[in-house]
């Protein structure tokens, strides 16, 4: 029996000796968020010539329709009800016609169109590449978001995040390199689903890594590619800088090879020329993001 309140206080200080702490609750391990090594929301008035440059044909290959021009008529910033659903201002590449426009190497073309790039400005190795963007629907539109190294073709690489021929419900991502191209069966994957709407705001990806290529609709991976498999046909071509490009090419041999129009025009039927000169066609691009 403890018969002091001396003896009781020691026994309450032998037991606070032995209790053992609670430990503290584990910090849960957060992910580092992405580096945006470089961004363009094209939120301004104008495009930011710092980055971007807009390309003026020299070549045209495919068998496209179009010129490329620099111009305020095919490539500009738009705002408000024509930028719809965008965050602040949108990119637009928009085709016009223009009947017998020649270039400066002299051939004639019926149609101009916007190509813009980034080489010599930001060219980047590794990453995620990402845009938003809304397409326009009609046969025989070719717009395009890719990367390109510089050098000869296929040897420099080329990493097509998203091509689109004017079908409504699917998009194309496709890689090319040394032994690797054209109908090489790695090359190309279609992305397809029956509720896409191509017409809708989309984000199109790609994660580049060393060892491979993911390309992803909205977050959701649909083609993977590693170097283990691209050196089944040849050389890996993504470890060297590439630069990034945004485009809207006019009918050619994709196109083409999946509408069969040969009149008016190869690979753009009359339906598809009439919304180009009623000023329907224009692809919006939302902001171009690289993170690591």
């Amino acid at each position: 029996m403890i018969n002091s309140r001396l003896e009781l206080l020691f026994v309450v200080m032998a037991l606070a000796a032995t209790t053992v702490a609670a430990p503290h609750p584990k910090k849960k391990e957060t992910k580092a968020s992405p580096i945006v090594v470089f961004f363009d929301d094209f939120s301004g008035t104008a495009l930011d010539r710092s980055k971007w440059n807009v390309v003026v044909s020299h070549s045209v290959v495919n068998n496209e329709q179009q010129a490329y021009v620099d111009s305020s008529a095919t490539v500009y910033i738009a705002h408000g009800a024509e930028a719809e659903g965008a965050h602040d201002g949108a990119l637009v590449i928009k085709p016009v016609f223009s009947a017998g426009h020649v270039t400066k190497e002299g051939r004639k073309f019926d149609f101009l169109s916007g190509r813009l790039d980034t080489r010599g400005k930001v060219e980047f190795t590794y990453g995620t590449l990402a845009a938003r963007m809304k397409l326009p629907l009609g046969e025989g539109y070719w717009p395009a978001f890719w990367a390109l190294g510089v050098g000869k073709w296929p040897d420099c690489g080329e990493i097509d995040v998203m091509e689109n021929v004017g079908e409504p419900d699917w998009i194309s991502s496709a890689m090319h390199g040394p032994g690797y191209f054209g109908d090489t069966p790695i090359v190309n994957k279609l992305y397809f689903k029956k509720d896409n709407d191509v017409s809708k705001w989309h984000v199109y990806s790609v994660d580049w890594s060393t060892d491979s290529l993911i390309f992803k609709v909205d977050g959701e991976v649909f083609y993977r590619v590693t170097r283990a498999m691209v050196e089944n046909y040849g050389r890996w071509a993504f470890d060297n800088p590439k630069y990034i490009i945004l485009n809207l090419a006019l009918g050619g041999a994709y196109p083409a090879k999946i509408n069969g129009a040969k009149l008016p025009y190869n690979g753009l039927p009359q339906s598809t020329v009439d919304d180009i000169k009623a000023g329907k066609a224009k692809v919006l691009v939302d902001w171009v993001k690289i993170t690591r």
